[in-house]
């Protein structure tokens, strides 16, 4: 294993240029910043092509390098692994990885899907919400169209708690999207202020997509003329809308509920 003390080591130099989302596109690499989430980046079947530790911030009693093969683990001083980390209080393990790379063609799907589709979405944060509120609910997969955020920033990571690691993600044009949708007889739900009927009155027992726009714009023209249904969430006068990933909470549980209900009965 090597050791880096220095700050001014190139290899931690090229690690700080990571921070910007242009160079983790350009060189096709993700950080994943934390232990909860690089174990579940492992376990999922990431790529891992570097492991920061740095022995004084680990809490545990026991440094755990998830499998990693030694060649792949470097030990950095604090000072250094503070210059490359993005928790505010960091627990010690920093990794660099390759992505995945999914197609609409290899999404995986179960016998009545629940498939997520969010355009536009901007907010990090918002998106790693979505994640995980869709791996809690046993969502297939999350589609993004009209991509704004970079799927692998640190910040989605972290709102996802890594989860975004075990869910089918996609990025994808829309007509590649319904195209996609009608070739599996999945029935799309778009959120929608004009919507007819509340989300708790359509049966979501079968395949469904649940459409959802950015927070400043809601959906497009387009999805709100190419979705099967527009459905709302009811809310008093005076408020319009509700933070995406609220909106795709409150969704995604009713489809849990009724479905829970039917296997009940």
């Amino acid at each position: 294993m090597e050791l880096i003390n220095s700050v001014n080591n190139q290899k931690i130099k090229e690690l700080v240029k990571l921070r910007k989302a242009s160079e983790r596109r350009a060189k096709q690499l993700i950080i994943i910043d934390g232990a909860r989430e690089i174990e579940l980046a492992v376990k999922s079947g990431i790529e891992i092509l570097e492991l920061f530790y740095c022995p004084s911030l680990i809490k545990k009693e026991k440094i755990e390098f998830f499998g990693i093969i030694p060649e792949k683990i470097t030990e950095v001083s604090e000072i250094v692994f503070l210059k490359i980390c993005y928790k505010e209080n960091p627990d010690g393990y920093f990794a660099l990885a390759r992505p995945k790379n999914l197609s609409l063609e290899k999404i995986k799907l179960s016998k009545d899907p629940v498939v997520v589709i969010l355009e536009a979405v901007e907010k990090p944060g918002n998106l790693g919400a979505i994640i995980r509120t869709a791996y809690a609910v046993g969502v297939d997969a999350i589609i993004v169209n009209n991509n704004q955020t970079d799927i692998y920033n640190p910040n989605v990571i972290r709102a996802s708690e890594g989860f975004i690691f075990k869910q089918q993600i996609i990025i994808a044009s829309f007509e590649k999207t319904v195209i996609w949708l009608k070739k599996n007889k999945i029935i799309s739900y778009a959120a929608a202020t004009t919507g007819k009927n509340n989300y708790t009155e359509e049966k979501l027992l079968g395949p469904v997509a649940v459409i959802l726009g950015s927070e400043a714009d809601g959906l497009s023209e387009q999805w709100l003329k190419g979705a099967d249904k527009l459905i709302k969430i009811p809310m008093k006068l005076g408020i319009d809308s509700l933070n995406v990933s609220v909106s795709a909470a409150v969704i995604l549980y009713e489809i849990l509920r009724q479905r829970s209900k039917k296997i009940k009965k």
